[in-house]
This record gives C-alpha cells, sequence and structure tokens, in this order.
C-alpha cells in the first residue's frame, strides 16, 4: 500500500525536474525573415519596403522608385 507520498525513483526524477524549472514557460523562437529596407518618395525616411521573398529589391532599385535600399535579417 502506498503511504500517501511520492517515493521512488519517479519522485526523485520529479523532484530533479522541478528544480531545473522544466515547469517553467520557455519562450518561443522566432522565424527569421529577410525584411528590404529603403527609401522611396512618398517616404524619403527609411522604412521597411517588403519582405525579400515577396519583392525584388534589385528591380526596385533599378527602377528608380526606391533608393538606400538594405537587406536585413528579422525575427518575427
Amino acid at each position: 500500500m502506498g503511504k500517501g507520498y511520492a517515493e521512488g525513483s519517479a519522485a526523485e526524477e520529479a523532484e530533479a525536474a522541478r528544480e531545473r524549472g522544466d515547469h517553467l514557460a520557455r519562450p518561443v523562437a522566432g522565424v527569421s525573415r529577410r525584411v528590404v529596407l529603403g527609401s522611396t518618395k512618398a517616404d524619403p525616411a527609411q522604412h521597411v519596403l517588403g519582405y525579400a521573398d515577396e519583392i525584388d529589391a534589385d528591380r526596385l532599385f533599378a527602377s528608380g522608385e526606391a533608393w538606400g535600399i538594405k537587406v536585413v535579417t528579422a525575427v518575427e
């Protein structure tokens, strides 16, 4: 018959898990994407133009629609 409290290796592992902090919430790692920054006539301050996999930064620059373009990695 059980004595009403935890004993044995399972109880020891549970206590070790509590001491490690296994029960605490872990931060969720973000997904990184490449973002195109640049300036336009409508907004001369550098701002986000879009995601690199959705727009063509070279075409924007070559057409003169945007300048000061740089591509950076952002975490969502």
